[in-house]
């Protein structure tokens, strides 16, 4: 299986740049996972194809403002850094540009003096480990001065932060949105809620390597990054409880099925959790636990893509996206979206 295989064209003028008002406005794909046939919908739409003991998989995790501009101490030079996973409290592994810049020892501040930093160490693969020092509580610091790290893709401004987080939104660690999820307004998952259709929430802090593109030819040398998950007791209770029943687990981006399918790949059952997973889905994979999946348009050759293909049928995505394009759907972050089940009828 070839990268190029999941490569499609899109004009430039699809890359949606700004999000829609109201968030549950934008379009929505009805992708009947066996037959690949395609509905059009709105997003609001989605909660008539919920039936009721149905449950939604949320991840909950929170995009920190981890963009921020330092200015070097010796010269003033201005480097940008993005804070991509924090390994103690003061001290986080970060993305600097330009590089060259940030040499082991280089000292910087930020925000006038609100922050300031010491580079102690250059990783594998380039990214800096960096000691910051501030008074209070460093997220506090990063709300007043950072900027959301949006994908490179979207180059216009974001006017009000909040839309590049979900509703339900509430545990800092991300690096980037779990986008399928900006879709849904409070009021929308209240009326999912009377239907009827129960709502569990999983972590997984999304890391700046879902944009990465995939740079080998064979889809099987791929390396994935790994990514920080927690699965609660109570949603893998409402988990086992649902599948008893009789009734479809749903989940609201890749994130969230990439958190339950490593759950139950490493223990064999969906239990209370926590860990690292590096977990790649690809064409061939047997799914474990979804029974059916809300997500954005994403990237050409890009390891989500692959991962709906595995869920959907390569055929039937690499056909739906063909469709989208010829629609005019908006694609990636602030995109529409795709309801991926077994009927649509």
């Amino acid at each position: 299986m070839k990268t190029s295989d999941f490569y499609y064209d899109l004009p430039e003028e699809l890359i949606a740049q700004t999000p829609v008002e109201p968030r549950n406005a934008s379009r929505l794909m009805l992708l009947d996972k066996n037959s690949g046939n395609i509905k059009h919908k709105i997003f609001k739409d989605l909660t008539e194809y919920l039936d009721e003991g149905d449950c939604l998989i949320l991840n909950n995790t929170r995009v920190i403002p981890a963009r921020i501009f330092g200015v070097k101490k010796e010269t003033g030079a201005v480097v940008e850094f993005l804070l991509l996973k924090q390994k103690e409290n003061l001290v986080w592994e970060c993305l600097c540009g330009p590089g060259k810049r940030a040499k082991i020892g280089t000292e910087f501040v930020f925000g006038d003096g609100k922050l300031a930093c010491k580079v102690i160490d250059i990783l594998e693969g380039g990214n800096r480990l960096i000691r910051f020092k501030c008074d209070g509580n460093i997220f506090a610091v990063l709300d007043e001065i950072g900027q959301m790290p949006l994908p490179p893709y979207i180059k216009e401004k974001l006017e009000n932060q909040e839309r590049y987080q979900t509703v339900y939104s509430e545990h800092l660690g991300s690096a980037a949105a779990p986008t399928a999820g900006l879709h849904f307004t409070n009021e929308m998952l209240e009326e999912i809620k009377q239907r009827g259709v129960h709502i569990g929430y999983v972590t997984l802090h999304v890391g700046l390597g879902t944009f990465r593109p995939v740079k080998v030819d064979d889809v099987t040398k791929h390396n994935m990054h790994k990514e920080h998950y927690i699965m609660p007791k109570e949603t893998a209770d409402l988990i086992n409880q649902t599948h008893k029943n009789g009734k479809r687990v749903i989940c609201v981006g890749t994130t969230s099925c990439r958190t339950v399918e490593s759950v139950a790949t490493k223990n064999g059952r969906i239990c209370a959790d926590e860990d690292d997973t590096g977990i790649f889905i690809y064409p061939g994979y047997q799914f474990k636990c979804i029974d059916a999946l809300v997500t954005n348009f994403h990237l050409p050759e890009s390891t989500l893509i692959m991962l709906i293909s595995a869920f959907a049928g390569f055929d039937n995505v690499m056909n739906a996206y063909k469709i989208a394009v010829d629609e005019k759907y908006r694609f990636f972050s602030f995109g529409d979206a795709m309801f991926i089940t077994d009927r649509i009828e």
